[in-house]
């Protein structure tokens, strides 16, 4: 019984051991495998980098504001009587935009009048009976100061009744009316924003260490992505006296015609600003740049040997310095050599020695002045 017992565990433990040898070996054939594995190449667009002419500019978000801009209000208190303009309508200055209820203050205005003309006529009696010695100097200096001071009286009141006939103070383009027939405006009440727009300013920032390369009177190119094909030509006014402390930039103003209106307060617009000599640089599509928080990068196609020593075409991951665009393109002014294959789609889904399979059937966009179709 003990022999046979014996027996069995003995076979038991051959077969254990032998199952265990035949897992061993697959794990070790299945690790073999893997690490000899090479995954398929990825599909990308590529371009040879090219030394290029760049003027010196430099490419900056705006703002653009009004020459003059002011919300229209009353000046007295008072109700609307008549409105003379309607929403969005250009008028010049000296227009009459609103008038409010002067009914009250016309009344009061007659009754001044007359007693204006009362002084004027005891003013004269008392002249003349001064000449002829029946009245005293006193009593004419009297008569003097009453008609001098009925007169102020007609003239408050008139300036009044002129305050509550509200005028364009400049020309320019009305916005939407707030203020309604029969309202009653306090002092101060809004009646219709108004904006000059031409010409129009354009402001903007430029760091601190650029300062210094910006000068009154240069020219600025100003563009609009709502307004594709429409450039604004325009020159450097101002420049702000003090740097902003939380974003250390220093605020210019630009001055440009706007004849048509097209640029309005408050739209974004971009600013392309001259500021030195051309360069030399290398443009890439801006697609081909992998921005990363410790640096912007390319990937430059190559030959690159597997673990094999087998050669097969790969990327390696390239840092650049990037310094201002241009359309579709980006500057590269440190990192690229002429002649460098780079990547130019795709670069999202590549590593550091990744095989890939270059496809330029579709580039993507390189225009350094595109237009959209629907422009």
């Amino acid at each position: 019984m003990a022999k046979r017992m014996t027996l069995m565990l003995a076979v038991t433990v051959v077969v254990l051991t032998a199952l265990g040898f035949v897992k061993f070996k697959q794990i070790q054939t299945a690790v073999q495998a893997a690490s000899s594995f090479q995954p398929p190449p990825q599909a990308v667009t590529s371009l040879v980098a090219k030394q290029e002419r760049w003027p010196g500019t430099m490419t900056v978000i705006g703002t653009a504001e009004a020459v003059h801009g002011v919300t229209v209000s009353a000046d007295l208190p008072g109700t609307v009587a008549k409105i003379g303009f309607e929403s969005g309508q250009a008028v010049r200055a000296g227009d009459v935009l609103v008038e409010l209820d002067t009914r009250q203050e016309r009344a009061q205005l007659a009754a001044l009048e007359a007693q204006r003309d009362l002084a004027h006529i005891n003013y004269g009696r008392t002249e003349q009976l001064v000449k002829e010695g029946v009245l005293s100097r006193q009593e004419y200096d009297q008569a003097t100061a009453q008609q001098k001071a009925t007169e102020a009286n007609v003239a408050e009141i008139k300036a009044t009744i002129e305050r509550k006939t509200i005028r364009a103070p400049f020309s320019g383009i009305l916005g939407i009316r707030k203020a309604s027939l029969g309202e009653y405006l306090a002092a101060g009440g809004a009646i219709v924003p108004l904006q000059s727009l031409n010409p129009i300013y354009v402001n903007f920032g430029v760091p601190q260490q650029d300062a210094s390369r910006i000068k009154i009177g240069s020219t600025v190119r100003i563009t609009n992505e709502s307004m594709a094909g429409s450039v604004f030509s325009g020159r450097v006014t101002a420049i702000d006296s003090v740097v902003d402390q939380a974003t250390r930039n220093v605020q210019v103003q630009a001055t440009l015609s706007n004849p048509a209106g097209k640029l309005r307060p408050g739209m974004f617009a971009q600013v392309e600003l001259g500021v030195g000599a051309n360069r030399d640089v290398i443009a890439l599509p801006a697609s081909a740049i992998n921005y990363a928080p410790y640096g912007d990068s390319v990937y430059v196609i190559t030959e690159l040997k597997d673990p094999k020593g087998q050669t097969y075409r790969g990327v390696r991951q390239q840092f650049v310095k990037v310094d201002g665009s241009r359309g579709d393109q980006v500057a590269i002014v440190s990192g690229l050599n002429p002649g460098d294959e780079v990547v130019t789609s795709g670069v999202f889904k590549l590593r550091n020695g990744a095989a890939v399979l270059v496809n330029n059937s579709v580039q993507p966009g390189n225009n350094p002045a595109p237009k959209p179709p629907d422009s």
